[in-house]
C-alpha cells in the first residue's frame, strides 16, 4: 500500500498507524518540501517504509516512487491512499475479494466513493459508450461496475496492470492524473471497476456553495493544472470517446465558480486561461517551469 504524505498532521499519522495495523506492506511517500528526519525515523520503527519525494513529479511522482518499492517486494496489488483517506474496518478485505472476482490479473478497482462536500456518491462512466454519461450507483451495494476511471485514492492496481499501462504521467503533476490513467488503461485493454460493496468517504478542498454554483475553492496554481490537464486528457482521448466537447464547458464552469464563489479571482482566472491554452497545445510540465512569472503571480 502507498500512502502519500504532505506535511501530515497528528490526525493523519494516527490514520496511517491504523492502516499499518491491517496492512503488512506500507510505503509512505512524503511529498513535503522538507524531509522530517524524526518523523521518518518513527515511521520506519513502526514498520513503514519511507521515501522522501519532495513533490518531484507531484502526486504522479509519489505514486510512481511508491509503486517501484511495493512491486519490488513482490506484491501483486498496490493500493493508493491519500493521508486523509477515511477507510472502514473491512476496506482491504472487501477490496481484495473484489480484485479476485475481476477474472483477470490486470485490473484497476476503486471503492464506491461518497464525496462529503457534495453529499452524494460519485457516479461511474461506462467505458463502452462513445459518449460516456454519468450513471448513479447510490443504491448499488454489491458487485463490480465497469467504469472509464476511478479516483486514485482508495484504488487497487495490480502489478500486471501497472506493467501494461505504465507509470502515472509526471508531466501532469496533479489533477486529472487518475482520470488520464483510467482512460489509458481502458485503451490498453485493462478493465477498470468500481467495487460497490466497499465504500470510502472523501473530502476535496474547502467547499463553498452559492446558489447553483459550488466549488472546492482550490488555490490558483491548482486551477492551472485542473484546466490544462482536463483539456489535454479529454482531447487526447477524443478518437475513442466523444468527450472533447466537455472541454469548453468545464473551463467556463471553473471560471464561473471562481467569479461567484471564490477570492483571488484575477489570479485564478488567469491560471485557468493559461492552463486552457497550454492543454490545447500540449504544453505540459510544471507551472513554474512553463510560466515562471505567471506562476509567481498565481502562487496564492
Amino acid at each position: 500500500m502507498i500512502v502519500v504524505l504532505w506535511q501530515p498532521s497528528a490526525a493523519h499519522l494516527q490514520q496511517l498507524a491504523a492502516t499499518r495495523a491491517v496492512c503488512r506492506h506500507v510505503v509512505a511517500v512524503d511529498n513535503s518540501p522538507q524531509a522530517d528526519a524524526d518523523l521518518h525515523a518513527r515511521l520506519r520503527e513502526s514498520g513503514i517504509e519511507v521515501v522522501h519525494n519532495a513533490n518531484r513529479g507531484g502526486i504522479s511522482g509519489a505514486y510512481n516512487r511508491g509503486a517501484q518499492l511495493v512491486f519490488a517486494r513482490g506484491c501483486q496489488v498496490m493500493f493508493l491512499l491519500d493521508q486523509d483517506s477515511q477507510l472502514g474496518a473491512d476496506f482491504f478485505d472487501g477490496m481484495m475479494r473484489a480484485c479476485a472476482r475481476t477474472g483477470t490479473d490486470a485490473f484497476i478497482v476503486g471503492p464506491k466513493v461518497f464525496e462529503v462536500n457534495l453529499g452524494k456518491y460519485l457516479p461511474v462512466f461506462s467505458p463502452e459508450l462513445r459518449m460516456p454519461k454519468p450513471e448513479r450507483i447510490d443504491e448499488r451495494n454489491e458487485g463490480l461496475v465497469p467504469t472509464l476511471f476511478v479516483i486514485s485514492s482508495g484504488s487497487a492496481i495490480s502489478a500486471a496492470a501497472y506493467r501494461k499501462v505504465g507509470e502515472f504521467r509526471e508531466d501532469y503533476f496533479i489533477e486529472y492524473v487518475d482520470i488520464e490513467y483510467g482512460m489509458r488503461a481502458t485503451r490498453n485493454g485493462v478493465p477498470v471497476f468500481v467495487n460497490t460493496a466497499v465504500q470510502m468517504r472523501q473530502q476535496v478542498g474547502e467547499y463553498v456553495k452559492r446558489g447553483i454554483f459550488s466549488t472546492s475553492n482550490h488555490v490558483a496554481w491548482r486551477r492551472y493544472y485542473a484546466s490544462r490537464n482536463a483539456v489535454h486528457a479529454l482531447r487526447s482521448n477524443s478518437a475513442r470517446w466523444s468527450i472533447h466537447w466537455l472541454i469548453e464547458l468545464l473551463t467556463l464552469h471553473q471560471v464561473a465558480c471562481v467569479l461567484v464563489c471564490e477570492q483571488h479571482k484575477l489570479r485564478k482566472v488567469v491560471a485557468i486561461a493559461v492552463g486552457y491554452f497550454d492543454g490545447l497545445f500540449g504544453k505540459l510540465g510544471t507551472f513554474e517551469q512553463r510560466h515562471p512569472r505567471v506562476a509567481a503571480f498565481c502562487k496564492h
